[in-house]
Formats: structure tokens, C-alpha cells, sequence
């Protein structure tokens, strides 16, 4: 019977025993490499956006080499859309009855005597790179070379061991040579690095587009104009590797 009385007291104070507090542990910000880096603004709520994580697959050498790709990317995507619009504009000039904006004489005076206006109404953007004589192409490339091996040998320190990456101040014959930056204080220089930032990205998002735009089937995209013939890719010196 005193058994019985002991495991009812027992089972009842099992019973009304308070239930374990269970601590929820807060979960911390998820911190990120590039945190406090340039480029976070409005469109990303003035957080670094990078869901895969890919700031963090290296060493601080590895994300100053991305950022620089990121600015050097940018600025060819710029110059290439607005080259893509010009060579566009030239296309729709033409087909209406116009000369086109370039610039006056010949390219070529010796070689092939191909003048600026040829090459405007050679066809669409890709048409009239091919209209370009081979010097000409070589003399592009080439000056593409030059500032290449300049950023990546001349300036020091390199920017994946100290340097800024994307900066070219140390090309004082290229960089600004007219000196529109000269006279800007540190917060509009900020502004106009942010600037160049999504500028860059805006236009990769751009040159991509119109570069897949010509391949795609008729109206798979509505778009309000229609798309103009021409080649979507090309070889530098060789044939287009795409029409449509």
C-alpha cells in the first residue's frame, strides 16, 4: 500500500512539473567577404547580394582579382553597347536613306581604300567589324595588349597585393587625359566609382542581351521594334560564327 501511495505522489508530481525551457539560439548575420565593399546600393537594399557565396571561396587576393574583373568586364561592356547602339544606328540610317554618323575620309587609305563610311554601311555591328581591314584589327587588338600588359606589370602595388583594384591612375597618358576627375572631392568620386559600378553591370546584362537576341526564334521575345539582320558572332579574323 505504501508502495502504491509512493508512485501516485510520484507520477503526480511528474505531472505538474514545469516543462524544460527551451533556449532558441538567435542565428547570426551571415557575414560575407566583400561586406563594406563598393557597389551595395538601393537595388540591394545596401547589402552585399552574393547568395552563392562566392566572395568567400578565396583569399583577399581572390576577391580584389574579382572586383577588379568586375570593373574591367564593365568598362569593355560599356564601351561594346555603345558601340552595338552606334553600329545599330548606322544600320537603321542607311536602310532609310541616310549616310549614318562616322567619322569622315578613309580608314584605309593605302591598303584596301576603305573609307569610314564604307564600313558604316557595311551591314549590321557584326558586318562592320569585317568591314575593318586587317591592319586596322590588328591595331585595336594591339592597343588592347598594350593598356592589358600596362595595368597587370606597370602599376604597382598590384592590386591583388595592396593596389586598388580597377585603378589605372598610374597610366597618366590614359587614364583621364583631360582631367574631369581632378577637381571632384572624395564623396563625388565615391559617387562616380558607384556610378561606373552599375553602369558596368548594366551594360554586361545589355551587350549579352543583344548578342542573344538575334538567335532567338521570332517573337520568342516580344520586343517593340523589330530585330535587324546580321550576325550575332564573329571571329576576329575569321568568318561569323553565327547568323540570323
Amino acid at each position: 500500500m505504501k508502495a502504491a501511495l509512493v508512485a501516485l505522489c510520484s507520477c503526480a508530481s511528474a505531472l505538474n512539473a514545469p516543462a524544460p525551457v527551451q533556449r532558441v539560439r538567435a542565428l547570426a548575420p551571415r557575414m560575407s567577404a566583400a561586406d563594406g565593399m563598393e557597389g551595395a546600393a538601393h537595388e540591394t537594399g545596401f547589402t552585399t547580394w552574393d547568395p552563392l557565396g562566392l566572395a568567400d571561396l578565396g583569399s583577399p587576393a581572390t576577391l580584389a582579382w574579382m572586383r577588379h574583373a568586375e570593373l574591367k568586364h564593365g568598362r569593355v561592356a560599356m564601351a561594346a553597347f555603345t558601340g552595338w547602339l552606334v553600329a545599330t544606328g548606322n544600320q537603321l540610317a542607311i536602310k532609310n536613306g541616310h549616310e549614318g554618323v562616322h567619322f569622315p575620309g578613309y580608314i584605309s587609305p593605302f591598303q584596301t581604300g576603305t573609307t569610314f563610311a564604307d564600313i558604316a554601311a557595311a551591314g549590321g555591328p557584326m558586318e562592320q567589324w569585317q568591314a575593318v581591314p586587317e591592319v586596322g584589327k590588328l591595331q585595336i587588338i594591339g592597343a588592347i595588349f598594350i593598356i592589358e600588359h600596362q595595368s597587370e606589370w606597370k602599376l604597382k602595388p598590384h592590386y591583388m597585393a595592396g593596389g586598388v583594384p580597377g585603378d589605372l591612375k598610374g597610366l597618366k597618358s590614359f587614364w583621364d587625359p583631360i582631367g574631369l576627375t581632378k577637381k571632384l572631392d572624395s564623396k563625388q568620386l565615391e559617387r562616380q566609382r558607384l556610378s561606373e559600378l552599375k553602369n558596368g553591370r548594366a551594360a554586361m546584362i545589355g551587350i549579352i542581351g543583344c548578342l542573344l537576341a538575334g538567335n532567338m526564334p521570332p517573337l520568342a521575345i516580344p520586343v517593340p521594334i523589330e530585330w535587324l539582320p546580321g550576325a550575332s558572332i564573329t571571329e576576329p579574323f575569321g568568318t561569323f560564327a553565327s547568323y540570323h
